[in-house]
């Protein structure tokens, strides 16, 4: 699937892409609020200034993408992987739970 047809899909309503493969997509500042991406593939992505308030990123790879000023409260990112992510601490400290999410310096999280 690519950013674009996710966007479109998005916009005509739904909200659930468990498992998609967008790896290196570009989803700058894309409304993705409550959006479930449960076990997707997002490395190398581009979420530069994303809407991502509720959305369920559990499992999800964000390996080495750029999350830079995306909005991550209340955003579920339990067990996701974020080694190598440009993310902010301060974002991640408004998600909803990071529980066994591994942080951009290759740390888990409790």
């Amino acid at each position: 699937m690519t950013g674009d047809e996710l966007l479109q899909r998005y916009r005509a309503g739904q909200r659930t892409f468990s498992g998609v493969n967008l790896c290196g997509a570009n989803l700058e500042r894309a409304n993705l609020r409550g959006i479930y991406l449960r076990d997707a593939r997002l490395r190398w992505a581009n979420l530069r200034g994303a809407d991502l308030r509720l959305a369920d990123l559990t499992g999800v790879s964000l390996t080495g993408a750029n999350l830079t000023g995306a909005n991550l409260r209340w955003a579920c990112l339990v067990e996701a992987d974020l080694r190598g992510a440009l993310v902010a601490e301060e974002q991640l400290s408004r998600a909803a739970t990071l529980k066994g999410a591994t942080l951009p310096d290759g740390k888990v999280h409790e």
